[in-house]
């Protein structure tokens, strides 16, 4: 199964990114003729390299700045992640910039919703009257998708979760013959700025019923922030351990 990720670039290019793979190639050396040396010397020369390990100043340097930011960071706790919003469960991916709610709605009917770290971001003048104060409005990507229990189809929504927004980009219909039969390219739906305003204005509404709306975008970007916040002191962590090593 692919990852949100990358169905989400799928979803805005329909392409697929294929890792290189690279042979695997064995290199042997060639030993030089060093005259032999008694075990008195090999014992003492190991003694010493396991003793007198001394970091570089640049690594030294380095882990000072590291312990540093992990000393900041490590002052402003991070609440636990919520595990529900609504009636939605939240599963967060560690590690990943990714996280999965899911829930369901009327008879049957079931939602899954794949949302991205933060992945984009505009400039927006800040109210006032000085003209040149900006603030920056994050954006996060999400990815709806609201099927029956039946299998018989699937609508595939991708939205962008401002601060205090939703927004349609893309519908998609999925037929269960249409999954068998993708290098077809079927036809799976227009783009949503292509939809008169009442059709637009219906799936909007068609989300908002089933609790993707703009608190849900709101309860994201906080729960983005926090995370954020948890992968960075880990990245840092485990740059530091890497660097002892």
């Amino acid at each position: 199964m692919a990852s949100p990720c990358s169905r989400l670039a799928r979803s805005v290019r329909r392409s697929l990114l294929r890792p290189t793979t690279f042979p695997s190639f064995r290199c042997q050396r060639r030993r030089p003729p060093f005259p032999p040396l008694n075990a008195a010397f090999l014992t003492q020369g190991r003694r010493y390299s396991a003793e007198n390990v001394v970091k570089s100043p640049f690594d030294a340097h380095i882990l000072r700045i590291l312990d540093s930011r992990i000393e900041l960071e490590s002052e402003y706790p991070v609440p636990e992640p919520p595990t529900k919003f609504d009636s939605f469960t939240v599963q967060d991916q560690p590690g990943q910039r990714w996280i999965t709610l899911r829930g369901n709605f009327g008879d049957g009917e079931n939602i899954k919703i794949e949302a991205t770290s933060f992945d984009a971001a505009v400039l927006v003048q800040k109210p006032g009257e000085d003209n040149s104060r900006q603030d920056m409005r994050l954006h996060i990507s999400l990815l709806v998708d609201v099927s029956k229990g039946d299998g018989r189809g699937m609508l595939e929504f991708l939205c962008s979760a401002w601060p205090d927004s939703l927004e349609i980009r893309n519908v998609y219909l999925f037929r269960e013959e249409m999954q068998e039969k993708m290098h077809s390219w079927p036809y799976l739906g227009p783009d949503s700025r292509k939809l008169n305003a009442e059709l637009r204005n219906t799936f909007q509404e068609f989300l908002e019923t089933r609790g993707v709306n703009s608190k849900m975008s709101a309860f994201l970007h906080e729960y983005m922030r926090n995370k954020e916040r948890v992968e960075h002191l880990k990245w840092l962590v485990n740059a530091k351990s890497l660097i002892q090593k």
